[in-house]
């Protein structure tokens, strides 16, 4: 048995992470005589122009998702104000230290609210750079991005009174 210890790195029968090689290319593209280097440096191209897309997509999507959990802990939040409000009587009467607990929650939903705010910016940022990635890459319509990464409208703070 002949030991293939003199060959490089990369250009034996088997590379480190276990796929075929010959001559320094993969064994796929090595034996693959049906197609030109030009076909197969075009099927690359296309390969990386979609795990771009695919990354900016991505990047959208994980920002919206951030962006609707602000928003359900933020509808969590007005849900205990509204009922704070339903303990309050008109007259200000009511259950004792109830108006200082309204004061801290709309403190505390005004903070969510800029969480959200920030959040929509860097997902608004985010939809942008998928725009410009697809225009980069000669895409012009973006309709469907638009129906698909809808960025909510900025939230406005509450007035204690």
């Amino acid at each position: 048995m002949t030991s293939l210890a003199w060959i490089p790195a990369g250009f034996g029968p088997v590379s480190a992470s276990g796929e075929d090689f010959l001559y320094g290319l993969p064994m796929k593209m090595a034996l693959n005589t049906n197609k030109r280097s030009e076909e197969i440096l075009q099927e690359e191209l296309l390969q990386e122009r979609a795990a771009v897309l695919g990354r900016a997509g991505e990047s959208v999507s994980r920002a919206l998702e951030k962006l609707q959990g602000i928003e359900s802990r933020l509808e969590e939040r007005l849900g205990r104000l509204r009922e704070i409000d339903k303990l309050i009587t008109p007259d200000g009467s009511g259950v004792s230290h109830s108006g200082g607990l309204r004061s801290q929650m709309i403190a505390e939903i005004n903070r969510e609210i800029s969480k959200y705010n920030g959040a929509r910016e860097y997902a608004l940022m985010r939809h942008y750079y998928l725009i410009v990635t697809r225009e980069a890459m000669g895409m012009r319509r973006h309709h469907w991005v638009e129906e698909h990464y809808r960025v909510p409208p900025p939230k406005k703070h509450l007035q204690d009174g």
